[in-house]
C-alpha cells in the first residue's frame, strides 16, 4: 500500500531510530582542507527519529508564520541540512514547498533575480525562507511579486519551538512544485502529488535499485533539483536508507572527495550526470587513490544529460584499480514531469550500448543496427526498459492523440504514461494541453526502442535540419569535444538564422565552445579549423560558423545544463561574442544589485507592506 511522504517520515522514525542522514561540510572529508585547518562543524547527523522531530518543529514554525495547507513556500537554502528540514517540515504542515536554487555566480546576479522573480510570482508563494545573507539581495523580488508577503531568514526558523498542528495529507494532495531547469524554455512548475511521488519512488527503490538492508548512499547532487531531492532525500525515507550528503561545490572543487566519502562510509549507491564521471577522470591524480576502496559501490547511476559510453568506460578503467566494477554502471532516463525516473537499465548488468549507422539515423530516422567497428557507426547507450505499471513508447511528432506507436528502431518522440506522471503545469492550462498527446505525456525527446530498451537521440526542438537530414546537436558537440583545447562538456551546437540576414533560405549550423586556456582566444584560427575538421570527419557535416569563448561564458541552467536555446538567441542578436567569463564578475556588480534590492525592501517597509492573510 502506497504512503504519503508524511506517513513515510513517521514510519521511518519508528522503524529505524538510529539510521538517517549525515551532512558533511567542507571539513567533513579527510584531505579536503589543508593540514591544521579548523574542523569544527564538520558534519551534522540526524537519525530518522531526529528528522521526524526536527521537521515537526520546522513545520510548526511555518504554521506560526501564518501559512496554511496548500500555501506555497519558496525555499532558497544553500545548506543541505536547512533545506531538508524546511522541505520536510513544509510537507508535514501541508504547505507546498517550491525549491529555488541559491545564487551561484555574482556576475549572473541579475539573471538570477529575474529567474527567481518568475518562479516566486508563478508559484504564488506567500513566503520565502532563505539565509540572512541572501535575504539582503531579494528586496526587488518581494517588491515585484504581489503574493509574497514575507521573506524570512532561516536563522529564526531554527530557533522556533512552535508545535506542529497535524494536517491530514492524502495521496491526492499536492506535495511540491518542481520548476523545470529552463534549458529549453522559461521554467514551468511541475505539479507533483504525494501519489505521483509514492509511485515513482516504488519504481526507483523496489523495481530499479532493489534496495538492500546494508545499502548506504552518498550524494553531492543539489537538493533543489529532482535527482538530488527525490532520489536522495524522499526515496531513502521510504526505505530508511542512510544517506551521506556532501556540498556540490566540494565535489566540483575536488572530485576526489566523492571517492573519499565512499571509502569512509562504505557507500554502495550514488548518482551523477555524465560530466561528473568525466571530471573524476580528468581531475583525480593516481597518487590520490592510495587507501581508497570502491568495492562496495554497486549502483553508479548516470542520467540528467546525454550519456557517453566512452566517458563511463574510461571511469571503469581508471578506478577499477581501487575496486570499482563495470557492472555497477547504471544508465537511466528521467524527467521532472515524470516525478524523476522513467527507465533504468537492468541492475547489475552494467552499461549496454547499441551501434547504429549514423548517416541512416540522420537521413531517414531509422536506427539501423551495425557492428561497433563499422564505418560511420554511432554508439548509443541503453536506458533500459519501462517500469511496471508505466508506459514508454515512440510516436510520430504529428500524432496528436498518440494513436499509432512507431515500430522498434524507428526514431520519433518518446512519450510516457503512468501514475508517476504529473497532472500538469501549475496554473498553466495552455502548456499543460501542449504537454499531452491523448493520455501520453510528450517528453520532447527523440529516440527509439530496441529489444524493449529505450535509446535517446536528442531533443526534438534542437534537431538541426540540413538538406533534409536531421542532425542531433549532441553528436556534433561530442565530436568537437575530442579536439585538444576545447573544454569537454562545454560545447553547444544549434541551428540559427544568419545574423546578417544574407542567408534566409536555410538554417545555418553553428557550434560554440569554451576554450580550456583563455590565451587561446588571442589566435583561435587553428583551433577553430580543428573543430570544423573534427565535425566534418565525424559526421560529414560542414559547420557554417564556429565561435570560441572564454571559460564560463556559455549560458547554463541552475543544474549546470547548457542552454542551447539561450545560446542561439545570444548568437542571433550578436551578443554571444561579447560574453565574458563567469569569473570576471566585479564586486561593483554585486554592490549595485544589492543596493537596488535594499532600496526596494526599504521602500516596501516604510510605505507599507502587504497585510497577512487570515
Amino acid at each position: 500500500m502506497q504512503r504519503t511522504i508524511v506517513q513515510a517520515i513517521e514510519d521511518a522514525a519508528k522503524a529505524e531510530p538510529t539510521r538517517g542522514f549525515r551532512f558533511f561540510s567542507d571539513a567533513g572529508i579527510p584531505g579536503f582542507l589543508p593540514p591544521g585547518a579548523p574542523s569544527d562543524s564538520a558534519e551534522a547527523t540526524f537519525s530518522y527519529t531526529a528528522l521526524e522531530r526536527m521537521s515537526a518543529r520546522f513545520g510548526g514554525a511555518m504554521q506560526a508564520l501564518g501559512l496554511r495547507k496548500g500555501d506555497r513556500l519558496a525555499l532558497i537554502l544553500p545548506n543541505n541540512d536547512d533545506f531538508v528540514l524546511c522541505f520536510l517540515g513544509a510537507l508535514r504542515a501541508g504547505v507546498v514547498p517550491v525549491p529555488i536554487y541559491p545564487p551561484l555566480a555574482l556576475g549572473q546576479l541579475q539573471a538570477y533575480l529575474d529567474n527567481t522573480r518568475h518562479i516566486v510570482a508563478k508559484s504564488g508563494a506567500r513566503a520565502l525562507v532563505t539565509t540572512a545573507k541572501i535575504k539582503r539581495l531579494l528586496g526587488t523580488v518581494q517588491a515585484e511579486c504581489p503574493a509574497l508577503e514575507q521573506v524570512v531568514a532561516i536563522e529564526g526558523i531554527r530557533e522556533s519551538t512552535e508545535p506542529l498542528k497535524p494536517e491530514k495529507i492524502t495521496l491526492d494532495d499536492l506535495a511540491f512544485l518542481q520548476f523545470t531547469s529552463g534549458s529549453t524554455s522559461r521554467p514551468k512548475g511541475v505539479t507533483l502529488t504525494h501519489g505521483n511521488l509514492a509511485a515513482n519512488i516504488e519504481c526507483i527503490m523496489e523495481h530499479g535499485l532493489r534496495i538492500r538492508e546494508d545499502d548506504v548512499a552518498v550524494s553531492w547532487l543539489p537538493l533543489y533539483h529532482d535527482m538530488g531531492l527525490i532520489g536522495f532525500v524522499l526515496s531513502p525515507i521510504y526505505h530508511t536508507v542512510p544517506v551521506h550528503f556532501m556540498p556540490a561545490l566540494m565535489f566540483l572543487k575536488r572530485p576526489i572527495t566523492w571517492l573519499q566519502a565512499f571509502t569512509r562510509v562504505g557507500g554502495s549507491i550514488a548518482y551523477a550526470p555524465n560530466f561528473a564521471y568525466a571530471l573524476c577522470v580528468k581531475r583525480i591524480r593516481a597518487s590520490e587513490l592510495d587507501g581508497l576502496d570502491l568495492s562496495r559501490w554497486r549502483v553508479a547511476g548516470c542520467g540528467a544529460e546525454p550519456i557517453r559510453p566512452e566517458t563511463l568506460e574510461t571511469f571503469v578503467e581508471t578506478f577499477g584499480r581501487i575496486g570499482f566494477k563495470k557492472e555497477a554502471l547504471y544508465p537511466s532516463y528521467g524527467m521532472a514531469e515524470a516525478s524523476l525516473a522513467v527507465a533504468f537499465t537492468e541492475l547489475g548488468e552494467g552499461m549496454k550500448t547499441t551501434s547504429v549507422h549514423g548517416p541512416t539515423l540522420w537521413g531517414s530516422g531509422e536506427a539501423k543496427v551495425v557492428a561497433e567497428d563499422t564505418e560511420d557507426a554511432v554508439r548509443l547507450v541503453s536506458c533500459g526498459p519501462q517500469f511496471p505499471g508505466h508506459g514508454v513508447a515512440v510516436f510520430a511528432q504529428d500524432d496528436a492523440t498518440s494513436a499509432a506507436p512507431l515500430p522498434e528502431r524507428k526514431v520519433g518522440e518518446l512519450r510516457i504514461t503512468g501514475p508517476s506522471v504529473m497532472r500538469g503545469y501549475w496554473e498553466d492550462a495552455e502548456r499543460t494541453r501542449e504537454a499531452f498527446a491523448g493520455s501520453w505525456l510528450r517528453t520532447g525527446d527523440l529516440g527509439f526502442t530496441h529489444e524493449g530498451h529505450v535509446f535517446i537521440c536528442g531533443r526534438s526542438k534542437e534537431v538541426v535540419i540540413v538538406n533534409g537530414r536531421n542532425y542531433y546537436p549532441q553528436d556534433m558537440e561530442w565530436e568537437a569535444s575530442k579536439v585538444a583545447g576545447v573544454r569537454k562538456g562545454n560545447v553547444v551546437a544549434f541551428g540559427a538564422r544568419d545574423p546578417s540576414g544574407v542567408e534566409r533560405d536555410r538554417e545555418r549550423v553553428v557550434l560554440a565552445f569554451e576554450v580550456q586556456e583563455p590565451e587561446r582566444l588571442g589566435a583561435p584560427s587553428a583551433l577553430l579549423a580543428e573543430v570544423r575538421k573534427a565535425v566534418q570527419e565525424g559526421m560529414g557535416l560542414t559547420l557554417d560558423d564556429v565561435v570560441a569563448l572564454p571559460p564560463g561564458a556559455l549560458p547554463k541552467t541552475s543544474s549546470g545544463k547548457l542552454q542551447r536555446a539561450r545560446t542561439r538567441e545570444l548568437y542571433e542578436t550578436g551578443e554571444l561574442m561579447g560574453r565574458s567569463a563567469a569569473r570576471d564578475a566585479t564586486t561593483l556588480d554585486l554592490v549595485r544589485h544589492a543596493a537596488q534590492s535594499q532600496l526596494s525592501y526599504f521602500k516596501l517597509a516604510v510605505l507599507g507592506g502587504r497585510k497577512k492573510k487570515d
